[in-house]
């Protein structure tokens, strides 16, 4: 299982660079993530579809981080904690590296912790829980 969510989410960083330079490939996003998702933040909980509408909420996610100086973003760590034969919770340390005129270099460490599903060898994301990312983002001087 844990060889399937190091590949899982070498595919995502890769993915996620690609799409900050403007390259969302559909295709792409929908084999990283389950055919339903859930997610929870600070700002609530909410349960979605791996459909147009993820497509387009990406694709306008992409665009506000480049709006705001996002120009990379690496994994530190990968740590999972197997639930049963299929599914896990994967502890990913990412360092997101922000510049923009009016803002140096700043790399900022923060976490996510995905729930993954592991079928036939391929691991997919079906749900994650996120810290508040507006307020990491403020302290930084990012926003």
């Amino acid at each position: 299982m844990k060889d399937a969510v190091d590949r899982l989410f070498a595919r995502y960083a890769a993915f996620f660079r690609q799409s900050l330079a403007g390259d969302l490939d559909p295709g792409e996003l929908a084999a990283l993530y389950a055919p339903e998702f859930i997610a929870a933040s600070p700002r609530g909980v909410m349960a979605g579809k791996n459909d147009e509408g993820l497509i387009r909420a990406m694709t306008q996610g992409y665009a506000h981080y480049r709006a705001i100086g996002t120009r990379d973003m690496r994994i530190r760590a990968i740590g999972t904690v197997p639930i049963d034969d299929c599914h896990c919770l994967a502890h990913v340390g990412w360092t997101a590296t922000y510049a923009r005129e009016d803002l140096p270099e700043t790399a900022v460490d923060f976490e996510v912790h995905y729930l993954v599903q592991v079928l036939d060898g391929q691991a997919r994301v079906f749900g994650w829980v996120s810290g508040d990312e507006q307020a990491l983002l403020h302290e930084h001087g990012i926003i």
